[in-house]
């Protein structure tokens, strides 16, 4: 028997903020992936090595968790005043399916020092040494995103002493600006309130804040069900019957916020929206066995991403944190102590992370600028992905 045997397309492997995954030029692309449908997906899903049975992603260059099963797409961009279009494709790990319909926060970082590399940045934009400012349209989300990069001697610096927690090693710095970061165009609150009830059939109702901000996310109090705030990955992701919890609540917000209409939807919408939890700061020891004391925080949250609770914090959830903290009245301005506030320091699994945002009122719609945080990007390989000539 006859096989066709493997293709070989450049890519570049990629560490941005607290995920991994596989940056394309999308002209290096096969013709039938350089557009939006089935070949495009079949592809992406071979070369991270989905779908997997055995949730291991062994065949494939994912990392058999959300945070590393994820692909980039980037391009010269086609909007005026931007240097790089950006799309995100988040990789199921155990069945056949990538979600388009949000962003990556954390590989944004990267997405600058790769639109610089690959020569998609107009070179009269690039210092000699100083920082090179990418301004990139997020095209999942139709939102503008600007990268602060450093460079040094013409070329990315990636080396640096910024420590983010969740990342083992130091790295540069790379500012990252999301601009008018509300998700998906309407109203940042999507009900209209900035507390909602919200009814789950069978698991009770509880207080949320429901949030289009750099992605939709649904705030729930942790003492509301059951948690403190300061709980780790191995507290919840070992327990299937809270993980069904969670999903299903998600499900149900999802219809409140207008992302879906019915229930049976929520499984082709596994990336959005986001669930997560808050609480007033409290001292735990994080993932690594460092300790937070909750005099050197604002809050606890934590959040679930495709199914499990983050080991960290995706960048778009840190968005909207942010950006829910500028809201007075909102459940996570309340567990951060109320008033106004322009930027907060939140706990997580790992560590923390400060995050800020400036909000304002404008005839009753509240808007926010810009939320603004750092994280570090890092190529970890770069030369050819190869995928059998027959997977798209």
């Amino acid at each position: 028997m006859t096989h066709v045997p493997q293709i070989k397309i450049p890519a570049t492997y990629m560490r941005g903020g607290t995920s991994k995954g596989v940056f394309f030029n999308l002209t290096d692309l096969p013709k039938s992936a350089q557009v939006a449908g089935e070949a495009r997906d079949n592809l992406l899903l071979r070369v991270i090595g989905s779908p997997d049975p055995y949730g291991k992603q062994t065949d494939g260059m994912g990392g058999a968790t959300s945070s590393t099963s994820k692909t980039v797409i980037l391009s010269k961009s086609e909007q005026p005043d931007h240097d790089v279009d950006y799309l995100f494709g988040q990789v199921a790990i155990d069945r056949a399916f990538v979600d388009w319909s949000g962003n990556c926060g954390n590989l944004t970082a990267a997405v600058g020092s790769f639109a610089i590399s690959s020569g998609l940045v107009s070179a009269e934009r690039i210092p000699d040494n100083g920082i090179a400012t990418v301004r990139i349209w997020q095209a999942n989300i139709k939102k503008t995103i600007i990268a602060k990069v450093p460079i040094m001697n013409g070329e990315v610096q990636e080396t640096g002493d910024f420590e983010l927690d969740g990342v083992t090693f130091p790295a540069a710095e790379v500012e990252v600006q999301f601009i008018d970061p509300s998700a998906g165009g309407g109203s940042m609150f999507p009900t209209g309130n900035i507390v909602d009830e919200l009814e789950v059939p069978g698991i009770g109702i509880f207080k949320a804040t429901m949030i289009n901000a750099g992605i939709p996310t649904i705030f729930l109090n942790a003492a509301d069900i059951g948690y403190t705030g300061s709980e780790l990955q191995g507290d919840i992701n070992g327990d299937p019957n809270a993980l069904q919890r969670f999903e299903t609540i998600r499900a149900y917000g999802a219809i409140k916020m207008g992302l879906i209409e019915t229930i049976e939807e929520a499984v082709g919408r596994q990336h959005t929206p986001k669930v997560a939890f808050v609480a007033p700061p409290k001292s735990y020891t994080a993932s690594s066995g460092k300790s937070i004391s909750a005099d050197d925080i604002d809050l606890n949250v934590r959040a679930l991403s495709m199914g499990l609770l983050h080991h960290a914090m995706m960048g778009t959830a840190a968005v909207a944190i942010a950006t829910a903290a500028a809201i007075p009245g909102t459940l996570v301005n309340l567990a951060a102590g109320g008033g106004e506030r322009d930027a907060v320091r939140f706990g997580h699994p790992s560590g923390t992370l400060k995050v800020g945002a400036v909000a304002s009122c404008i005839d009753g719609e509240w808007r926010v600028d810009k939320a603004i945080m750092s994280r570090s990007a890092r190529v970890l390989m770069e030369g050819w992905v190869r995928v059998p000539g027959d997977a798209f």
